[in-house]
């Protein structure tokens, strides 16, 4: 370990923020003519990014959503998953992906995750099926997509419907079809820190007839939307079909929508260039591992997680955060483990070694910062930071 009193932590200026939105001049535009439209809520901006993500991703239909997690719910309720059911998906993701689950009733069963991407592993799905089960959730981690194909191979097995999570994972591609048309529904992410963001918001694609029960769940269980009934060729009468629920997304998020899908390529060029700068420089040490990218898949490239060999280093994860703090350089986990969080761990009982693979490899996690506003000289900062905290700790 180097002497640290002879050799000074170089610290940044400035604060350098792990995932900061990418939005320029065009976005506040948009949002701003919104404004000045007289029309603010779900209406013809909402349906005009619909179509063009629908579009984008080259599926029949789209839904926009509040959030990710209100697509999730939706595609549940849609499916009529509840008591009784058990629905398979991975420890390795945000409590959204679990809690929505629990939302309809339904039973949360997790499948260990694979070793090289953290992301579901086939053959633990496989292994945690019951009778019970219908219904698998698979969750693109960081933006590297699941291995569909034997999960799809099982869903045909067991008549199980597929839900998938695809929070990071626009845009991303699987043996050369996008992420969005694989599964019977997949729910993306627009939050603030995602590859394209509304601020809060979310996309749901699908299988139309059922997207078209999820449309109705997601604003009250009404027979006509908003728009259709207070645009000048709409009808004031409505009908409530089923208790449904308020997830509509807005004008306003939809005009930030349209203005990053314009811009998707752009931001996720830099993206790349990021990854590889990271990928060339962390590759050779040997107190490091960098993520993976399968040959057959389009990454996202939504996370970067950088995996530390924590055996050959005096210090461990919090304390390799908290070096990177110390240099203005921010980070995050992603993500600590369904198993651990009390209330799951309290329900079903669940212990770190349940699922081996997700808890070891959570404990060696961390984030670095990985966005399109990342300028060659932040991304040498990031990279200079971990190679000295790694010069300085390796054992």
């Amino acid at each position: 370990m180097t002497n640290q009193a002879d050799n000074p932590i170089a610290r940044r200026a400035e604060f350098l923020p792990f995932s900061p939105p990418s939005l320029t001049e065009l976005e506040v535009d948009a949002v701003v003519d919104t404004l000045r439209s007289n029309w603010i809520t779900t209406g013809p901006k909402t349906k005009r990014f619909e179509q063009e993500f629908a579009d984008f991703l080259g599926v029949p239909v789209a839904l926009a959503l509040n959030s990710c997690t209100a697509g999730l719910h939706l595609a549940l309720a849609a499916l009529d998953m509840g008591p009784g059911d058990e629905v398979i998906t991975t420890p390795i993701t945000f409590a959204a992906s679990v809690n929505v689950i629990e939302h309809v009733g339904a039973t949360p069963v997790l499948a260990d995750v694979e070793p090289d991407t953290l992301n579901i592993s086939p053959q633990a799905v496989e292994a945690a099926i019951t009778p019970r089960t219908r219904a698998l959730m698979p969750v693109h981690y960081t933006g590297h997509p699941v291995d569909m194909q034997p999960l799809l191979e099982l869903a045909r097995l067991h008549n199980l419907r597929i839900i998938e999570d695809a929070a990071h994972a626009f845009p991303a591609a699987y043996n050369g079809q996008k992420i969005g048309g694989i599964g019977d529904f997949t729910a993306f992410s627009f939050y603030a820190t995602k590859n394209l963001t509304t601020g809060e918001g979310g996309m749901l694609t699908g299988d139309p007839d059922l997207l078209d029960r999820a449309r109705i769940l997601s604003l009250h269980g009404m027979s006509k939307d908003a728009w259709k009934r207070y645009d000048h060729n709409g009808s004031w009468y409505y009908e409530i079909v089923e208790p449904g629920y308020k997830y509509n997304m807005t004008d306003i998020q939809a005009a930030l929508g349209l203005v990053q899908l314009a811009r998707i390529e752009t931001l996720q060029q830099r993206r790349r260039e990021v990854v590889a700068a990271y990928n060339a420089a962390f590759g050779a040490l040997a107190e490091a591992e960098c993520p993976v990218t399968r040959s057959n898949v389009d990454h996202a490239y939504h996370l970067y997680p950088l995996r530390l060999n924590l055996e050959k280093l005096s210090l461990d994860r919090a304390q390799f955060i908290n070096e990177l703090r110390e240099r203005n350089i921010g980070s995050s986990v992603h993500f600590i483990p369904i198993h651990s969080h009390p209330y799951y761990q309290h329900k079903y009982a669940w212990q770190p070694n349940d699922f081996p693979v997700a808890w070891r490899e959570y404990q060696r996690l961390v984030s670095l910062p990985l966005h399109p506003g990342l300028t060659d000289d932040d991304v040498q900062a990031v990279i200079n930071a971990v190679v000295d905290i790694v010069e300085r700790f390796k054992c």
